[in-house]
């Protein structure tokens, strides 16, 4: 079996913590039975190995979100990512067209698909083994996953089945997010919540997936990427399907993508520099600021502080978080790539418009920054902590906590780190983004 977990999302709606490059999947907040945290991707692929499921893991994302996914969960996880967003009909379609012509699955083979941030338990992924073998069995060529719901909620789509009982039921028709008087009905008639869970053998979708590409390798699947149409799976394949079931699932599920709905399940009041008096109720604090952050007296809140912004919201209107985020367009403050993390600690514009950014890097034992040069900005690296190698203009030297590094526009540079590294960047010039960046191929001995 191959698992196709989609990992998308603006992150917005969980700001200041996440953002276009850090979503709300890779923040660390929920409780890990370490004992410590981890985050919604890294839950879900936990809970599948611990499952049994007997599957490959790939992930279909955004470019921006790939070292993300490096970072947390290691180099063992396939990911396929998308040239631009076009909805989750061509993110599918384009792993799928991997699995083929990449992983030589054979079209035969089942591919069960799912978000890679449901917060939920167990049961769920029974009822994707379940899914799988209906497919397995022909019970149908499309089985979808049917969340019993717990209220009438206009969020969500609906799937209706044909009758009401059983393990898999035939699917009558859908009906995306309606109002709130016919989502009453909607559940009166037993209809299901559409969980986003589709199983089906790999060439009942290469057969949707080819109207749409005659790529002969996968280069040329992404090369065509654009032309792809811009639409949901719903509406392109399961609304469509002339033989879909449904298998309904009733265990614990929560939508866990805004700030009310997080606070209920991070266990615990405070997470980071914060201090909350005896007299504050319901109300949470996630700081990820060096400085304190101290509530007194103000019950029912959720304040998130980040280096991308700080949060004061009252719990009943955390949905209104999205469209006011919306309105600032700022870089992302903080990032996780595939070496380690950055903080942006100072962004300074001079009298010139001669423009400064410092930054603070973090780079894992073992892991390098790319071989690379700019061609709008100089940078000054101060080492603060740990030893690394350093690569500038192809000479190659140790490097360790009070050195300071000059790369002028244009030099060439490189670091790995022996240990932990931790390295302050000022840079200066008039481009002070990841669009300045000329990688190249570099061999580490």
């Amino acid at each position: 079996m191959q698992l196709i977990l989609l990992s998308g999302g603006s992150g917005k709606r969980l700001w200041p913590l996440s953002n276009d490059s850090y979503s709300k999947q890779f923040l660390r907040l929920l409780p890990s039975p370490d004992g410590g945290r981890e985050s919604m991707v890294q839950r879900v692929v936990r809970q599948i190995k611990e499952s049994g499921i007997k599957a490959d893991i790939t992930i279909a994302t955004g470019e921006n979100q790939r070292d993300a996914i490096t970072s947390q969960l290691g180099g063992e996880i396939n990911v396929v990512t998308e040239p631009e967003r076009r909805d989750t009909f061509p993110a599918i379609a384009l792993a799928c067209l991997y699995l083929e012509m990449e992983k030589k699955c054979d079209p035969d083979e089942v591919v069960v698909v799912m978000p890679c941030d449901p917060y939920t338990d167990a049961e769920y992924f029974t009822a994707i083994g379940k899914m799988a073998r209906a497919v397995e069995k022909g019970s149908a060529e499309l089985v979808l996953m049917g969340i019993c719901p717990d209220y009438p909620s206009v969020k969500y789509g609906y799937i209706i089945p044909e009758q009401s009982e059983g393990e898999i039921l035939r699917v009558r028709s859908f009906t995306e997010k309606p109002d709130i008087e016919r989502a009453k009905e909607l559940i009166a008639e037993g209809a299901f919540w559409n969980g986003g869970v589709f199983a089906f053998r790999l060439g009942y979708l290469l057969k949707i997936a080819r109207s749409f590409t005659k790529a002969g390798n996968f280069r040329e699947a992404k090369a065509g990427y654009g032309g792809f149409p811009k639409i949901s799976f719903d509406y392109q394949v399961a609304e469509k399907a002339e033989s879909v079931a449904v298998v309904p699932f009733k265990g614990m599920w929560k939508d866990i993508g805004t700030w009310d709905a997080l606070s209920e399940v991070i266990g615990s009041n405070v997470i980071g520099n914060a201090v909350i008096d005896e007299h504050t109720k319901n109300t949470h604090i996630i700081n990820q600021l060096d400085i304190p952050c101290i509530c007194i007296g103000a019950n029912n809140l959720v304040i998130a502080a980040s280096p991308d912004g700080i949060l004061i919201v009252d719990k009943y209107n955390c949905e209104q978080v999205k469209p006011y985020v919306s309105a600032f367009e700022v870089r992302p403050m903080y990032e996780e790539r595939r070496w380690g993390t950055y903080k942006v600690i100072d962004n300074f514009t001079s009298n010139d418009n001669t423009r400064s950014l410092t930054k603070h890097l973090c780079i894992a034992a073992g892991k390098s920054i790319s071989y690379q040069r700019h061609f709008h900005r100089a940078e000054v690296w101060t080492f603060v902590e740990g030893r690394g190698t350093l690569v500038h203009n192809g000479q190659v030297r140790e490097v360790r906590k009070g050195d300071v590094v000059h790369i002028e526009k244009g030099d060439m540079h490189a670091i790995k780190a022996v240990t932990d590294l931790h390295i302050l960047e000022v840079q200066i010039g008039d481009i002070l983004d990841e669009s300045d960046i000329e990688r190249f191929d570099y061999e580490w001995k």
